[in-house]
């Protein structure tokens, strides 16, 4: 039973992680976009952490599956 749970969450990292790598504009719209007065886009910054992070928990997602797939 707690294998399958975990195995469910690194599911979720990885869906979560190519969501973030493949569209940050969207993550921003959904996150942060209420915080800014001109709320147009996101910049160059936030579009590459965000992607840089989608990469680590893709990453985290997929060291998951493996490790509780042994």
């Amino acid at each position: 039973m707690e294998s399958e749970l975990m195995i469910f969450l690194a599911v979720v990292l990885v869906l979560v992680g190519v969501l973030m790598l493949i569209r940050p504009n969207m993550i921003w719209t959904i996150t942060e976009s209420w915080k800014s007065s001109d709320a147009t886009e996101p910049s160059s910054l936030y579009v590459f952490s965000t992607r840089f992070g989608g990469v680590m928990v893709t990453l985290a997602g997929i060291a998951g599956i493996v490790a509780y797939s042994l």
